[in-house]
């Protein structure tokens, strides 16, 4: 099993973020914190917030809840995840586990339940996005494809093949 190498000034626990904006932020962060519904969250660590942002919101469909410099708050299909920019998490207990990974999520499917896969896969390929798999009807009952969104990241957008 390999093993992750850690800054231990990053594991002792600082915490402050090194951020780009030079506006005032969309939300106070502990009032967005406290917003979040029940249950379970993504955050997704990218060199570059705007690429990914542009994907979902083009490519997926989500819509765009706020989008600067260091950070993105995304909804897609009722579901709220996040996106930060690496520079902000500098000082960060993550900072060392994503950078300079080429393939940020490997080994993770964000599994899209309810979204179009046949749509999801033309507009990936006419923004020259990676299609892992086209869209097919799989044996456990959904229609599915794999793309991959700028920062390596896998996306399973699906649907419920009607019986």
């Amino acid at each position: 099993m390999a093993s992750l190498e850690f800054d231990a000034e990053f594991v002792r626990g600082r915490v402050a973020m090194a951020m780009k904006r030079t506006r005032d932020p969309w939300m106070k962060a502990d009032a967005f914190g406290r917003s979040l519904p029940r249950g379970v969250g993504i955050n997704l660590l990218v060199p570059e917030v705007a690429p990914l942002a542009d994907f979902c919101e083009g490519v997926l469909g989500a819509r765009i809840l706020h989008a600067d410099e260091d950070f993105a708050a995304v909804e897609l299909l009722g579901s709220v995840f996040m996106i930060h920019a690496d520079h902000a998490y500098e000082d960060h207990e993550m900072a060392g586990v994503a950078r300079d990974q080429e393939f940020r999520g490997a080994g993770l499917e964000i599994r899209i339940y309810g979204a179009d896969p046949d749509a999801i896969e033309a507009r990936a390929r006419a923004g020259n996005h990676i299609v892992l798999a086209g869209s097919i009807d799989k044996p456990h009952g959904l229609r599915e494809c794999y793309v991959v969104g700028p920062g390596g990241y896998v996306f399973v957008p699906s649907r419920t093949i009607q019986a």
